[in-house]
């Protein structure tokens, strides 16, 4: 019997056993990969024999994809949905449009390039923001999600940050508030889900939650002026969730971290700020929380805080099992576990675009998953509205007459004793760098006017650093934080490589250019080396579209600058 036939006689959520309702509080990781040989976090991600045990026996209410393409996921979300007796929301960190994550559709530059176009034009910023958020939810959609985990409202000012950085809208309350509220309002274009992160703010850390528990001790008015604002505006424009940070803030409760607070989650979001949407948890496997509060109790004093979902258990059935043990003990009130239920409920009727005519409705239970549409990928706007937000963001630093110049002609490669320029990359792992693809414009755009290419990772920088004759060098360095991954090493590695280059044998013209796709941060720390005549190219993104629009213009084709490329 297929799933629409199962739900003809589904009841309500109040008849459901207490087990099969925490189950739909729990929202599991799955590869968007179709076969198991394809896993790429075996460590988080199950089989398909146990993710769908954890469907169709288990009951969980949501899974969170990554990995695979887009045409895979539109494939894997269907599969999903048949296993499904109640429909699930499916949702997957897709802050930089669907293609972040997914091959084939569109991809955004950082949210920051934004705020930095907003420095200078809010009311363009504003515009492309919204556009991004209608085209992120259009593409969701298309392929069968049903849940944008963004947008990221954190304000960022910590320079330092290693998990959050461009992730966010900018530095200030106003801009992120602004822009990401455009966002809301785009994603709102379409019937899927939007959800604020990371509640009450992990702008100002310089430690990662995915392995230990950052601690900002700013008091409650410092709060209230720099990290609140953007949630609460989020809320005014009708965001469907607010995800929590794995972090303490002793202002708010002395001793425990946001996402196990019911102070925080329930006395400060629930009823101070006024927020009746779903209340979910960042991923239970980040170490901040893991390590120190166990497998299953770390479900449990989320429920007790007030949280509405469970992302990502380490032990699903586990954290059910544990839940329900707490209701019996009194630990949980059957009251609370109903209100998620109900918000739950709320939202798969939303996604579902089924009319609310009360609370026992099962429409939205008997209709059938929307058709994947492949055909809303990647359109000609998608790819505009991309291409603009990388025009207006990026940074050109182009001396005339400077070194770089006597290279960009393939009549002019036999200088003296120069030798062959050098096209020389750094990325932070050589092995899972899907931007730098060998038809990447960082790639063939300097191999067209004769320059020799080497990538080099931060295993393999130190033969450059040891290098003792270096030729010319055009230095790309593709460089952003990212979580699990502290770029610090990294970046002081690269320092140490402009040094090197900057400081040229009597055989060698050094470094000719700088070009830095990822972190502002990284850049106004590099470019405080560079002599002032020596060219530098900066963008937010580091796609090919990226690529192109910073290589053409700082090697002087201009008009080739808005050649648009697909991930």
């Amino acid at each position: 019997m297929t799933r629409i036939g199962l739900l003809s006689a589904l009841p309500d959520w109040n008849t459901l056993s207490l087990r099969q309702q925490v189950a739909q509080m729990i929202v599991v990781r799955a590869s968007g990969h179709l076969f198991d040989h394809q896993i790429e976090y075996p460590r988080w991600e199950a089989s398909n024999a146990v993710l769908q045990r954890s469907i169709q026996e288990l009951g969980v209410g949501g899974v969170i994809l990554l990995g695979g393409s887009a045409a895979e996921i539109g494939l894997r979300t269907r599969q999903l949905q048949d296993w499904a007796e109640v429909p699930l929301l499916l949702c997957a960190d897709i802050e930089e449009g669907v293609g972040q994550r997914f091959a084939g559709a569109t991809g955004f530059p950082p949210p920051m390039a934004l705020g930095h176009i907003a420095r200078h034009d809010p009311s363009l910023a504003i515009d492309l923001a919204f556009q991004m958020g209608k085209i992120t939810a259009q593409e969701a959609k298309a392929i069968g999600l049903n849940w944008v985990l963004a947008p990221v409202v954190d304000v960022n000012n910590n320079p330092a940050n290693p998990v959050i950085s461009v992730r966010s809208w900018g530095d200030t309350p106003e801009i992120v508030g602004r822009l990401g509220a455009a966002f809301i309002h785009g994603a709102q274009s379409f019937p899927v889900l939007t959800s604020a992160k990371h509640f009450p703010g992990h702008g100002d850390t310089a430690i990662d939650s995915h392995l230990d528990l950052p601690v900002i001790d700013h008091e409650f008015f410092r709060l209230q002026q720099t990290e609140l604002p953007p949630f609460q505006q989020a809320i005014a424009v009708g965001v469907d969730s607010v995800m929590t940070a794995h972090l303490r803030l002793p202002a708010l409760d002395r001793t425990y971290p946001a996402t196990l607070s019911r102070s925080i989650l329930t006395d400060l979001l629930r009823r101070q700020m006024r927020f009746d949407g779903l209340i979910v948890t960042d991923a239970l496997i980040m170490g901040a929380i893991l390590d120190r509060y166990g497998v299953n109790e770390a479900p449990v004093m989320a429920v007790e805080a007030g949280a509405d979902v469970i992302m990502m258990p380490a032990d699903p059935e586990g954290a059910i099992d544990a839940i329900c043990e707490a209701v019996a003990a009194g630990r949980i009130s059957q009251t609370q576990i109903e209100a998620s239920l109900e918000r739950i409920w709320r939202a798969k009727r939303k996604v579902s675009q089924i009319p609310i005519t009360g609370s026992s409705t099962h429409d939205w239970e008997r209709q059938p998953p929307d058709a994947i549409d492949l055909t809303q990928l990647a359109s000609p706007e998608a790819i505009e509205t991309a291409t603009a937000i990388l025009q207006h963001s990026s940074q050109i630093h182009r001396a005339k007459g400077d070194r770089l110049e006597q290279f960009t002609s393939n009549q002019l490669l036999e200088i003296g004793n120069s030798g062959t320029p050098r096209n020389l990359i750094v990325v932070d792992d050589a092995l899972n760098s899907g931007f730098l693809v060998r038809s990447a414009p960082a790639v063939v755009l300097p191999s067209g006017l004769g320059y020799a290419l080497q990538v080099v990772d931060r295993q393999t920088i130190g033969f450059v650093l040891a290098e003792t004759n270096p030729p010319p060098t055009l230095l790309q360095v593709f460089l952003r934080a990212n979580p699990f991954r502290d770029t610090a090493g990294l970046t002081q590695m690269v320092q140490r490589l402009i040094d090197r280059l900057l400081q040229p044998s009597s055989d060698s013209s050094g470094l000719l250019a700088l070009v830095l796709y990822g972190s502002p941060y990284v850049l106004e720390s590099l470019v405080a080396q560079l002599p002032p005549d020596l060219p530098y190219g900066f963008s937010y993104g580091q796609m090919p579209a990226a690529q192109a629009i910073v290589l053409n213009q700082l090697l002087g084709n201009s008009q080739q600058a808005a050649q648009p490329f697909t991930d």
